[in-house]
């Protein structure tokens, strides 16, 4: 698979023991030590499954520096629950930063870990903390996952505060639509809590634990969908208020007061988004939960996604302005301007100093008449060039055609017919999202070879579920060219895609460091800038996806020349 920035599955300790390297701090970057089981925490239709003491197996007894796979090195772990343990690894083959899952091969519930982690590593949907292998091997089964150091837990935002309007609107369309696609493929969290939920540097939200976390716990649901659709809208409840909206505390937060039931969350703090509020009471219409007004009660996933799409877009806030500091404001008039300030000159006159007015003097003048001269000449002398030039070419148009060009006497220079420009590198390109998009197959998109093809990931919506702007290929060159037409050929539908171009010397890093030169729609696109540029780097840019026979948006190109 391809390397990622990476985090950990979810593999918290809810049962109120402490993992053995989180005693001092209540959660850690793999979410180890959230504050209470499920069943503590909300009414909630999922179960945990008993072991009984005669079916939970021990524990591996591992340490740091064990090797799994040749490959996995155990670094820190950082749980050890009910039979299992979750590590943060090293990938020494990738050289990268991974989660591990173990646990025996003997314990009751390992063939069903199994089972969940390559149903999850199935899915590949990007808004997915990824399962990258699931194994069973010398006694042990473990599953490696990614591990994300760079994003934030939801726990911490939430002990931050109450999120705005516009960061609560964006929590609940990722979460929603992102689930809304695994129930479509099957599959359900169970255990969707905060310390589930992680945001990247870029905004983008992302899910782990998705089936593996129900999983290691024996938890089931007979309504999977109204389960996980009643943890986004505590999800979103506690974002809108930083409350629990249940009695319980949970997750370091703290529950709604005892025996006044669920309210609204615009009743429990103001200023709270009406339509954000009444989403987040839908969603919590389970277990004696009521909706709010009218509105039918949200059940599934897919029905809330649809609920908040269907809300008026809520606008990021607006920047601050901050004055600038006194010693950044200059003008010329600060000073005495030319003349030292004497002791009996006050500092507010000199504000009011009027400079002379400029070219007054004897020598001025007769510069300006020389200024004028300069360009009358000259108008004239182009005047008279022009006038010359266009009766030149009168004369011209009697010619019998018999004469022919000659570049050395200044005659234009034939044209010369386009030819194909080599690709000799190619990449994918996501720097919006998690920084990968398909990277296996990027190398068909120039192979010549019309049956195969690169693809980008699945999303919920033709705008990349409005995760992001967009996605591409960048082409190398091998060096700075002339290009003069990018003809793309895409399949599975009309795609809208951009041409940028740049002639760095490396690839950079965000799409605004190349220039758009053009831009076109279809299945066969034709990119013709207005004249040729010179670049070394093509980013062909995919800006809105056609939908795939999987029920997703998906964009597809089969090849990709360049000519001159």
């Amino acid at each position: 698979m391809a390397e990622r920035s990476t985090a950990a599955v979810d593999v918290a300790d809810n049962s109120g023991d402490e993992p053995l390297s989180a005693k001092a701090d209540e959660a850690t970057t793999d979410g180890t030590a959230e504050a209470q089981d499920s069943t503590d925490a909300g009414p909630q239709e999922a179960v945990e499954e008993p072991t009984g003491s005669d079916g939970a197996a021990s524990t591996p007894d591992l340490h740091s520096g064990h090797k799994l796979a040749g490959r996995y090195r155990l670094e820190e772990c950082v749980t050890r629950l009910d039979g299992f343990s979750s590590w943060r690894a090293v990938d020494e083959k990738l050289r990268r930063a991974v989660g591990v899952h173990l646990l025996p091969a003997d314990h009751p519930r390992a063939r069903s870990v199994l089972a969940a982690a390559r149903s999850s590593a199935l899915l590949g949907d990007p808004r997915f903390v990824q399962v990258l292998d699931a194994v069973e091997e010398n006694d042990l089964v473990y599953v490696v996952h990614e591990w994300l150091p760079d994003a934030t837990e939801l726990t911490a935002l939430l002990g931050a505060g109450p999120m705005d309007a516009h960061d609560a609107y964006q929590l609940v369309s990722q979460i929603s639509q992102a689930m809304a696609a695994a129930h479509r493929e099957g599959l359900a969290h169970l255990r969707l809590t905060p310390g589930a939920v992680l945001r990247s540097s870029s905004g983008q939200y992302r899910i782990r634990g998705l089936a593996v976390n129900a999983a290691l716990r024996g938890i089931t649901s007979e309504s999977p969908q109204r389960a996980d659709t009643e943890a986004i809208g505590a999800l979103l409840y506690a974002a809108l208020t930083q409350r629990w909206p249940y009695e319980s505390d949970a997750y370091g937060l703290t529950g709604l007061p005892k025996g006044v039931g669920l309210i609204a969350p615009d009743q429990v703090r103001a200023g709270v988004h009406r339509g954000l509020s009444e989403i987040a009471m839908r969603a919590l219409a389970n277990d004696g939960a009521t909706a709010s007004r009218q509105e039918q009660p949200c059940t599934t996933p897919d029905e809330l996604a649809r609920a908040v799409a269907a809300m008026p877009r809520i606008r990021p806030p607006e920047p601050t302005f901050t004055a600038p500091p006194e010693y950044q404001r200059t003008t010329y008039q600060q000073g005495t301007y030319g003349r030292p300030a004497g002791p009996g000159i006050a500092p507010t006159q000199s504000a009011h100093a009027i400079p002379p007015a400029p070219l007054q003097s004897r020598t001025g003048k007769a510069l300006k008449w020389a200024v004028s001269a300069l360009l009358i000449a000259a108008l004239g002398l182009g005047s008279w060039q022009l006038a010359e030039t266009l009766l030149g070419r009168d004369k011209g148009s009697d010619d019998p055609g018999t004469t022919q060009t000659n570049p050395e006497n200044g005659d234009h220079k034939p044209v010369v017919e386009s030819k194909a420009v080599s690709i000799v590198g190619a990449r994918d390109y996501d720097p919006l999202g998690d920084g990968s998009e398909k990277p296996q197959t990027i190398d068909h998109v120039y192979d010549g070879d019309p049956t195969t093809y690169w693809n980008t990931d699945g999303y919920f919506s033709a705008n990349f579920g409005n995760l992001k702007e967009g996605v591409g290929v960048v082409l190398d060159l091998g060096k700075v060219q002339q290009v003069g037409a990018v003809d793309v050929t895409f399949l599975g539908g009309a795609t809208s895609v951009e041409l940028r171009a740049a002639a760095t010397p490396e690839v950079p890093s965000l799409p605004t460091g190349f220039n758009e030169v053009a831009r076109g729609s279809g299945t066969k696109v034709a990119l013709k800038p207005g004249k040729p540029v010179q670049a070394r780097y093509l980013l062909v840019w995919l800006t809105k996806l056609p939908p795939s026979s999987e029920g997703n948006f998906r964009g597809k190109i089969a090849d990709i020349k360049v000519t001159s």
